[in-house]
C-alpha cells in the first residue's frame, strides 16, 4: 500500500497553511532545558498564568491512596453536561494545571462541561510513576464522584505532549481496573508515545533531558505505562489524535493511530500541515482551527446520548 503524507492532512484553508508557513519560517525552534540547572532557571522565569474569570476552584482530591491538587471549572450558565479531565504538558518536568486556566475556562463555557485540571507531581523531584499515579487518582475520583459532584457521570480526558502521554497511560490503567467505561472520548494532542528510543521518533528525542529526569532510573522504557505505543490497546474509548505535519513526533502519532485502529478502537487522526510540536499553543489560525475541531469532537462524544 502506498499513500502520501498530504493525503492525511486535515482539510484547512490554503491561507491558513500559508500563514503557518510564514509564522514558523520566522520563528526559531527551541529545545527544552538540558540540565537540572537549566530546568530550575526555566521554571523561575516562567511567567505567572493569566487569571481566568470566573477563576478555578482549587481542591485536593483523594483516591487510590493519593492526595492530588486539582483545579475545577464549571460552566458559567447551567449545569455541566459532562466532565473533562485535562492533563497539562511540559515534558513531565515543567508547567502546572494553572497555566491551562484560560483555555479550560473557555472550554467549560463553550461546551457546557466541567473541566478538571490535574496538578501532577513533576520530575526529576518526582520521577515516574508519580505523574501517572496522580493522574490515575484524579480519574478514579471522577469515576466515583462525578455524578454526585457535577450531576453527570459522562467523562472525557485529554492532554497535549506529555499530557497526552499521561492521558493514554491513565486510560490503560483504568481499563485494567475495569473502570474505563465512563470515559466517552480522549482528545490527545501530539503525544510522546515512545520514550524508549526504539522508534524513529523516539530516537530523535533520545538525548532530551526530560527523559533522564522522568525515566532515567528505568531500565526498560518500553513499559506501556511509560511508552503507551507498546501497550495492548484494546478496549479504549473513541480517540482523537491531533499532530502537526512538521512535528518531530509525527511518526509515533501515525503509528499509534494504526495500532489503536488495529486493536478495534474508534480512532480519528488529524494531521495539520506546516505545524511543529506544540502548534495548538501558538497564535495562528491553524491552531484555532485545530482547537475548534477538537472542541466539536469532544462535544459530540461527551453529550451523545
Amino acid at each position: 500500500m502506498r499513500f502520501a503524507l498530504d493525503a492525511l492532512f486535515a482539510d484547512v484553508p490554503a491561507e491558513q497553511i500559508d500563514e503557518a508557513h510564514d509564522f514558523y519560517r520566522s520563528r526559531t525552534a527551541g529545545r527544552g532545558p538540558g540540565t537540572l540547572e537549566e530546568l530550575k532557571r526555566a521554571r523561575a522565569k516562567r511567567s505567572a498564568p493569566a487569571a481566568a474569570d470566573p477563576p478555578a476552584v482549587e481542591e485536593t482530591i483523594e483516591a487510590a491512596e493519593a492526595r492530588v491538587p486539582v483545579r475545577i471549572f464549571t460552566p458559567a450558565h447551567g449545569p455541566p453536561r459532562g466532565v473533562h479531565l485535562d492533563i497539562h504538558g511540559g515534558g513531565f518536568y515543567m508547567d502546572s494545571a494553572a497555566h491551562g486556566d484560560m483555555r479550560n475556562r473557555e472550554l467549560a463555557d463553550a461546551l457546557h462541561i466541567a473541566v478538571v485540571g490535574v496538578d501532577y507531581r513533576l520530575a526529576p523531584e518526582h520521577p515516574w510513576p508519580a505523574a501517572p499515579d496522580d493522574c490515575e487518582a484524579a480519574a478514579l475520583w471522577l469515576v466515583a464522584e462525578a455524578e454526585a459532584r457535577f450531576g453527570t457521570s459522562r467523562l472525557a480526558i485529554g492532554g497535549s505532549s506529555a499530557g497526552a502521554t499521561l492521558a493514554l497511560a491513565t486510560l490503560l490503567r483504568l481499563r485494567d481496573r475495569g473502570a474505563v467505561g465512563r470515559f466517552t472520548g480522549a482528545a490527545l494532542q501530539f503525544g510522546t508515545y515512545d520514550l524508549s528510543a526504539r522508534t524513529p521518533a523516539g530516537r530523535r528525542i533520545a538525548d532530551e533531558y526530560f527523559l533522564q529526569a522522568y525515566v532515567g532510573h528505568v531500565e526498560d522504557r518500553t513499559d506501556p505505562d511509560i511508552s503507551p505505543l507498546y501497550a495492548d490497546l484494546r478496549g479504549l474509548p473513541p480517540t482523537l489524535l491531533i499532530v502537526g505535519g512538521a512535528d518531530v513526533l509525527l511518526e509515533d502519532n501515525l503509528a499509534l493511530a494504526g495500532r489503536l485502529s488495529a486493536a478495534g478502537n474508534d480512532v480519528e487522526l488529524r494531521v495539520y500541515p506546516e505545524s511543529p510540536h506544540g502548534f495548538t499553543g501558538h497564535p495562528t489560525a491553524m491552531a484555532r482551527t485545530a482547537l475548534g475541531g477538537a472542541n466539536s469532537w469532544l462535544r459530540d462524544r461527551i453529550t451523545r446520548s
